[in-house]
């Protein structure tokens, strides 16, 4: 890949530089010293991935990721001196499309560089992300579930969290619908989204826990780096199986287990989002009777995950993000 980097901070973008370059099959495709420059510098040339700061002077990475992924759209990895110190600005990030965040390595006093092993593996996570597809497992069929609510679930991907955010906020709070999500975030993550989506929607937001059902009005989120799935039983597990399937949590493994152990249909979304992870589990879905909904092309930051799903012929609907409430709403009530 070709990566490029933005760092107003001249050590870090040494201690970026060095990382790249110590990647085979990686090279650097330029470096920007501010959001401004960086902008300007995509348009011009395109990289495959920006390790993106966040503090920086004249535009920070917040909105240099909004603008890049609006005009110049490219996977983007926020790259921080603290991630913890400035997760706010990180879901903010995430929201208009970076990918993940980690924090920046160090380059110390006599040149010695540490902290570089998180990087590299986000950055092999992400090349995977842009080259592979996913073949997802087939569960067995089983209708051991008792009486349940209705159930919505969500896959989502690159700007998801904001996507989801302004989906969630027009839909009434009683309307006694489980919800279930299945993002691509890092489970370090994880709970502080949890956090931000219930804040940002003022709804009970949690991060799923092994054995636990689905609950009408609540939100809950897949929290670890192993696959959420629901089980005969009707419970919602993690595990750690198919391993070759590097998107962790899957979207496809979560809907497949779902179109096998929920007895009664529901509804499906496939948000915005990189590579082609929930397509084949959107089709099942709606083979099982369940009414499926692709974000459109034009409110998709990135338009990988729902355009596999349309491909397939998995999606019963296409809509811009803000028609999706209403379209939920007329599913659940019958109109």
């Amino acid at each position: 890949m070709r990566i490029a980097i933005v760092n107003d901070v001249r050590a870090a973008c040494e201690a970026l530089r060095r990382v790249v370059s110590s990647l085979a099959g990686h090279t650097v495709a330029w470096i920007a010293a501010d959001g401004v420059e960086a902008i300007a510098m995509a348009k011009r040339d395109r990289p495959d991935l920006i390790l993106m700061d966040l503090i920086m002077p004249h535009v920070d990475g917040v909105q240099a990721t909004r603008q890049i992924m609006a005009t110049s759209p490219c996977a983007i990895l926020v790259v921080t001196a603290t991630v913890s110190g400035n997760i706010s600005l990180v879901y903010d990030a995430m929201g208009f499309g970076a990918l993940d965040a980690v924090d920046t390595p160090v380059l110390g006093p006599t040149g010695e560089l540490t902290g570089a092993a998180a990087l590299v593996e986000k950055i092999s996570t992400v090349a995977k992300l842009l080259g592979a597809s996913t073949d997802a497992r087939r569960p067995t069929l089983s209708n051991d579930v008792s009486a349940a609510p209705r159930l919505l679930v969500v896959g989502a991907s690159t700007g998801g969290p904001k996507a989801f955010a302004d989906l969630l906020l027009p839909l009434p709070r009683d309307c006694h619908v489980a919800v279930v999500v299945v993002q691509h975030v890092d489970v370090a993550f994880s709970q502080g989204l949890a956090t931000w989506l219930g804040e940002r929607t003022g709804r009970t937001v949690r991060v799923a826990e092994q054995g636990e059902r689905p609950q009408a009005d609540t939100v809950l989120l897949a929290g670890t780096n192993d696959h959420l799935v629901l089980s005969k039983h009707g419970t919602l597990e993690y595990r750690e199986e198919p391993r070759e399937i590097f998107f962790r949590p899957s979207v496809d493994v979560f809907f497949e287990s779902v179109a096998d152990h929920w007895t009664q249909a529901g509804i499906a979304l496939l948000l915005t989002g990189m590579g082609r992870d929930g397509g084949k589990g959107m089709l099942r879905l709606r083979n099982a009777g369940w009414h499926t909904i692709a974000q459109d092309e034009a409110t998709s930051v990135v338009w990988g995950m729902p355009k596999a799903a349309i491909e397939l012929g998995g999606a019963c609907q296409v809509l811009p993000i803000e028609q999706m409430p209403r379209a939920i709403l007329s599913h659940l009530t019958g109109g």
